[in-house]
Protein backbone atom coordinates (compact mmCIF):
# COMPACT_ATOMS: atom_id res chain seq x y z
CA UNK A 1 0.00 0.00 0.00
CA UNK A 2 2.95 2.48 0.82
CA UNK A 3 5.23 2.57 -2.68
CA UNK A 4 7.59 5.82 -1.10
CA UNK A 5 8.30 7.73 2.27
CA UNK A 6 9.89 10.94 1.77
CA UNK A 7 11.18 12.68 4.63
CA UNK A 8 11.33 16.52 4.33
CA UNK A 9 14.50 18.48 3.95
CA UNK A 10 15.81 21.51 5.40
CA UNK A 11 15.63 24.67 2.89
CA UNK A 12 17.32 28.05 3.91
CA UNK A 13 15.03 30.30 1.68
CA UNK A 14 16.82 33.34 3.34
CA UNK A 15 14.60 34.54 6.10
CA UNK A 16 13.75 31.19 7.58
CA UNK A 17 14.11 27.72 7.05
CA UNK A 18 11.61 25.58 5.66
CA UNK A 19 11.02 21.40 5.35
CA UNK A 20 11.23 20.44 1.34
CA UNK A 21 9.08 17.85 0.56
CA UNK A 22 8.30 17.83 -3.09
CA UNK A 23 10.12 17.49 -5.85
CA UNK A 24 12.61 14.59 -4.73
CA UNK A 25 14.51 12.85 -6.74
CA UNK A 26 12.55 9.41 -6.26
CA UNK A 27 9.25 11.01 -7.10
CA UNK A 28 9.02 14.31 -8.81
CA UNK A 29 5.35 14.84 -8.51
CA UNK A 30 2.49 12.99 -6.72
CA UNK A 31 -0.81 14.13 -9.35
CA UNK A 32 -0.29 17.37 -10.68
CA UNK A 33 1.71 18.44 -6.87
CA UNK A 34 5.12 19.51 -8.24
CA UNK A 35 5.92 21.42 -4.74
CA UNK A 36 5.63 20.78 -1.48
CA UNK A 37 7.16 23.21 1.24
CA UNK A 38 6.51 23.09 5.23
CA UNK A 39 7.27 26.68 6.54
CA UNK A 40 7.34 26.80 10.12
CA UNK A 41 6.24 26.78 13.21
CA UNK A 42 8.49 29.47 13.57
CA UNK A 43 8.15 32.38 16.02
CA UNK A 44 8.91 36.49 14.69
CA UNK A 45 9.29 39.00 17.39
CA UNK A 46 8.25 42.06 16.27
CA UNK A 47 10.46 44.20 14.36
CA UNK A 48 10.73 41.27 11.79
CA UNK A 49 13.75 42.15 9.31
CA UNK A 50 12.56 42.58 6.11
CA UNK A 51 14.82 40.00 4.99
CA UNK A 52 12.26 37.72 5.89
CA UNK A 53 10.12 38.19 3.15
CA UNK A 54 9.64 37.03 -0.14
CA UNK A 55 10.42 39.93 -2.61
CA UNK A 56 8.56 39.75 -5.69
CA UNK A 57 9.68 37.07 -7.97
CA UNK A 58 8.00 35.29 -10.84
CA UNK A 59 6.02 32.28 -12.07
CA UNK A 60 4.88 30.04 -14.61
CA UNK A 61 3.43 26.82 -15.88
CA UNK A 62 1.49 26.32 -12.09
CA UNK A 63 -0.84 27.26 -9.72
CA UNK A 64 0.51 28.11 -6.45
CA UNK A 65 -1.43 27.08 -3.12
CA UNK A 66 -0.96 28.70 0.04
CA UNK A 67 -2.40 27.73 3.45
CA UNK A 68 -2.17 28.50 6.95
CA UNK A 69 -2.49 26.81 10.45
CA UNK A 70 -1.01 29.69 12.26
CA UNK A 71 -0.29 33.04 10.99
CA UNK A 72 -0.58 35.70 8.49
CA UNK A 73 1.31 36.03 4.97
CA UNK A 74 0.45 39.30 2.99
CA UNK A 75 -0.11 38.63 -0.99
CA UNK A 76 0.35 41.21 -3.52
CA UNK A 77 0.72 40.57 -7.43
CA UNK A 78 0.97 41.73 -11.00
CA UNK A 79 -2.83 41.41 -11.41
CA UNK A 80 -3.78 43.43 -8.72
CA UNK A 81 -3.96 41.78 -5.81
CA UNK A 82 -3.53 42.48 -2.30
CA UNK A 83 -4.76 39.63 -0.08
CA UNK A 84 -3.55 38.87 3.80
CA UNK A 85 -4.08 34.89 4.09
CA UNK A 86 -4.73 33.38 7.49
CA UNK A 87 -5.52 29.85 9.33
CA UNK A 88 -8.37 28.30 7.24
CA UNK A 89 -8.15 29.91 4.07
CA UNK A 90 -6.85 29.28 0.68
CA UNK A 91 -4.57 31.27 -1.93
CA UNK A 92 -4.83 30.04 -5.29
CA UNK A 93 -2.66 31.93 -7.19
CA UNK A 94 -2.75 30.50 -11.44
CA UNK A 95 0.71 31.73 -13.11
CA UNK A 96 -0.40 30.77 -16.41
CA UNK A 97 2.17 32.10 -18.53
CA UNK A 98 3.26 34.48 -16.18
CA UNK A 99 2.61 36.10 -12.84
CA UNK A 100 4.30 38.21 -10.26
CA UNK A 101 3.80 38.26 -6.44
CA UNK A 102 5.38 39.03 -3.10
CA UNK A 103 5.16 37.40 0.54
CA UNK A 104 5.24 39.51 3.15
CA UNK A 105 5.42 39.03 7.25
CA UNK A 106 3.57 42.52 8.01
CA UNK A 107 1.52 41.39 10.97
CA UNK A 108 5.02 39.82 12.61
CA UNK A 109 6.86 42.83 11.79
CA UNK A 110 4.35 45.08 13.50
CA UNK A 111 3.53 42.92 16.33
CA UNK A 112 4.85 39.38 16.17
CA UNK A 113 3.68 36.50 15.37
CA UNK A 114 4.16 32.65 14.52
CA UNK A 115 3.57 31.05 11.21
CA UNK A 116 3.36 27.83 10.35
CA UNK A 117 1.48 26.60 7.06
CA UNK A 118 2.43 24.70 3.46
CA UNK A 119 2.98 26.19 0.08
CA UNK A 120 2.36 24.05 -2.51
CA UNK A 121 2.47 24.31 -6.53
CA UNK A 122 0.33 22.05 -8.77
CA UNK A 123 1.57 22.10 -12.56
CA UNK A 124 -0.81 22.81 -15.08
CA UNK A 125 -1.94 20.74 -17.88
CA UNK A 126 -0.25 21.57 -21.56
CA UNK A 127 -3.57 23.07 -22.55
CA UNK A 128 -3.54 25.25 -20.03
CA UNK A 129 0.40 26.31 -19.48
CA UNK A 130 -0.13 29.29 -21.04
CA UNK A 131 -3.82 30.49 -19.74
CA UNK A 132 -3.75 34.09 -18.42
CA UNK A 133 -3.01 34.70 -15.27
CA UNK A 134 -5.36 35.04 -12.12
CA UNK A 135 -5.43 34.95 -8.32
CA UNK A 136 -8.58 33.39 -5.64
CA UNK A 137 -8.45 33.86 -2.26
CA UNK A 138 -11.37 31.17 -0.82
CA UNK A 139 -12.46 31.59 3.01
CA UNK A 140 -14.05 28.70 5.18
CA UNK A 141 -17.12 28.91 3.53
CA UNK A 142 -15.96 27.75 0.51
CA UNK A 143 -13.96 24.43 2.17
CA UNK A 144 -16.41 21.65 2.77
CA UNK A 145 -15.32 20.52 6.18
CA UNK A 146 -16.46 17.73 8.39
CA UNK A 147 -16.29 16.76 12.29
CA UNK A 148 -17.04 12.91 13.73
CA UNK A 149 -15.30 10.49 15.24
CA UNK A 150 -12.19 12.37 16.92
CA UNK A 151 -12.17 13.70 12.67
CA UNK A 152 -11.47 17.25 12.15
CA UNK A 153 -11.49 17.63 7.53
CA UNK A 154 -11.53 20.12 5.37
CA UNK A 155 -11.11 20.13 1.47
CA UNK A 156 -9.22 22.58 0.50
CA UNK A 157 -9.13 22.03 -3.58
CA UNK A 158 -10.77 19.75 -6.02
CA UNK A 159 -13.05 16.86 -4.84
CA UNK A 160 -12.98 14.03 -2.51
CA UNK A 161 -14.87 12.08 -0.24
CA UNK A 162 -17.79 13.19 -1.80
CA UNK A 163 -17.56 16.85 -1.84
CA UNK A 164 -16.12 19.79 -3.92
CA UNK A 165 -14.30 22.71 -2.75
CA UNK A 166 -15.15 25.82 -4.47
CA UNK A 167 -11.84 26.88 -5.80
CA UNK A 168 -10.88 26.84 -9.80
CA UNK A 169 -8.68 24.08 -10.48
CA UNK A 170 -7.48 23.15 -14.15
CA UNK A 171 -7.17 19.10 -13.63
CA UNK A 172 -8.64 16.58 -11.59
CA UNK A 173 -6.92 16.70 -8.09
CA UNK A 174 -7.68 16.93 -4.29
CA UNK A 175 -6.44 18.36 -1.44
CA UNK A 176 -7.44 17.75 2.31
CA UNK A 177 -6.93 19.30 5.67
CA UNK A 178 -7.06 16.58 8.57
CA UNK A 179 -6.69 17.05 12.42
CA UNK A 180 -7.24 13.61 14.02
CA UNK A 181 -7.44 13.30 18.06
CA UNK A 182 -5.49 10.24 19.42
CA UNK A 183 -6.73 7.10 19.03
CA UNK A 184 -8.78 8.19 16.21
CA UNK A 185 -9.41 6.45 12.69
CA UNK A 186 -9.76 7.64 8.87
CA UNK A 187 -9.75 6.11 5.65
CA UNK A 188 -8.61 7.81 2.19
CA UNK A 189 -10.42 5.84 -0.43
CA UNK A 190 -8.26 4.75 -3.53
CA UNK A 191 -10.33 7.78 -5.88
CA UNK A 192 -7.27 8.68 -7.59
CA UNK A 193 -4.41 6.83 -9.23
CA UNK A 194 -1.65 9.10 -7.30
CA UNK A 195 -2.41 10.01 -3.87
CA UNK A 196 0.05 10.58 -0.95
CA UNK A 197 -0.92 12.12 3.14
CA UNK A 198 2.09 14.12 4.89
CA UNK A 199 2.15 14.43 8.65
CA UNK A 200 2.50 18.15 9.70
CA UNK A 201 2.36 17.53 13.39
CA UNK A 202 2.00 14.57 15.62
CA UNK A 203 2.16 10.71 14.73
CA UNK A 204 0.02 8.08 12.37
CA UNK A 205 -0.06 4.29 11.79
CA UNK A 206 -0.70 3.17 8.73
CA UNK A 207 -0.32 -0.68 7.93
CA UNK A 208 1.28 -1.01 11.26
CA UNK A 209 3.68 0.82 11.06
CA UNK A 210 4.07 4.64 12.99
CA UNK A 211 5.31 8.01 11.04
CA UNK A 212 6.13 11.61 12.57
CA UNK A 213 6.30 14.89 11.38
CA UNK A 214 7.75 15.77 8.38
CA UNK A 215 7.44 12.64 6.52
CA UNK A 216 5.25 12.08 3.15
CA UNK A 217 3.88 8.96 2.57
CA UNK A 218 2.81 8.20 -1.32
CA UNK A 219 0.86 5.64 -1.46
CA UNK A 220 0.51 2.70 -4.22
CA UNK A 221 -2.93 2.93 -6.47
CA UNK A 222 -6.09 1.27 -6.01
CA UNK A 223 -6.14 0.55 -2.47
CA UNK A 224 -7.82 2.33 0.71
CA UNK A 225 -5.28 3.61 3.28
CA UNK A 226 -6.74 3.04 7.05
CA UNK A 227 -4.74 5.68 9.15
CA UNK A 228 -4.68 6.17 13.41
CA UNK A 229 -3.32 8.54 15.06
CA UNK A 230 -1.14 7.61 17.84
CA UNK A 231 -1.15 11.10 18.98
CA UNK A 232 -3.09 14.30 18.16
CA UNK A 233 -2.23 14.70 14.74
CA UNK A 234 -2.49 16.94 11.61
CA UNK A 235 -1.77 15.52 7.83
CA UNK A 236 -2.87 17.06 4.39
CA UNK A 237 -3.99 14.64 1.92
CA UNK A 238 -3.09 15.23 -1.93
CA UNK A 239 -3.11 13.90 -5.31
CA UNK A 240 -5.12 13.74 -8.66
CA UNK A 241 -4.27 12.07 -11.59
CA UNK A 242 -1.06 12.94 -13.55
CA UNK A 243 -0.28 15.74 -15.95
CA UNK A 244 2.68 14.72 -17.51
CA UNK A 245 6.53 15.50 -17.40
CA UNK A 246 7.35 18.33 -16.37
CA UNK A 247 10.36 20.85 -15.65
CA UNK A 248 11.27 22.28 -12.50
CA UNK A 249 14.03 25.16 -12.20
CA UNK A 250 13.88 27.82 -9.87
CA UNK A 251 10.48 29.57 -9.56
CA UNK A 252 9.55 28.33 -12.96
CA UNK A 253 7.45 24.90 -14.22
CA UNK A 254 7.18 23.83 -17.76
CA UNK A 255 6.36 21.38 -20.34
CA UNK A 256 9.24 22.34 -22.14
CA UNK A 257 13.06 23.40 -21.36
CA UNK A 258 12.51 25.98 -23.95
CA UNK A 259 9.92 27.70 -22.44
CA UNK A 260 11.99 27.97 -19.00
CA UNK A 261 14.62 29.09 -20.88
CA UNK A 262 12.58 31.60 -22.27
CA UNK A 263 10.89 32.88 -18.88
CA UNK A 264 14.26 33.10 -17.69
CA UNK A 265 15.84 35.40 -20.47
CA UNK A 266 12.25 37.51 -19.77
CA UNK A 267 12.66 38.00 -15.79
CA UNK A 268 16.52 39.09 -16.72
CA UNK A 269 15.48 41.59 -19.00
CA UNK A 270 12.53 43.01 -16.90
CA UNK A 271 9.96 41.77 -19.05
CA UNK A 272 7.73 40.87 -16.58
CA UNK A 273 5.46 43.27 -14.82
CA UNK A 274 5.95 43.54 -10.96
CA UNK A 275 3.09 44.07 -8.43
CA UNK A 276 1.96 47.63 -8.79
CA UNK A 277 2.08 47.85 -4.83
CA UNK A 278 5.41 46.16 -4.16
CA UNK A 279 7.57 46.72 -7.04
CA UNK A 280 10.33 48.53 -5.59
CA UNK A 281 12.57 45.22 -5.26
CA UNK A 282 12.79 41.64 -6.57
CA UNK A 283 14.65 38.99 -6.25
CA UNK A 284 17.32 38.56 -9.06
CA UNK A 285 17.32 35.36 -11.36
CA UNK A 286 19.94 32.61 -9.36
Amino acid sequence: MIDLVIDRRERDIGGFVVGRVLPFTRRRMVGPFIFFDHMGPVDFAPGLDKSADVRPHPHIGLSTVTYLFEGEIMHRDSVGSEQAIRPGEVNWMTAGRGITHSERFEKARASGDRVHGIQAWVALPREEEEAAPSFAHHGPDDLPAYEGGGLRARLLAGTAFGAKARVKTHSPLFYVHWTLAAGAKAQLPPEYPEQAAYVVEGEVEVEGQSFHDGQMLVFKPGEPVLFRAATPATVMLLGGEPVGERFIEWNFVASSKERIEQAKADWRAGRMKLPDSDHDEFVPLP
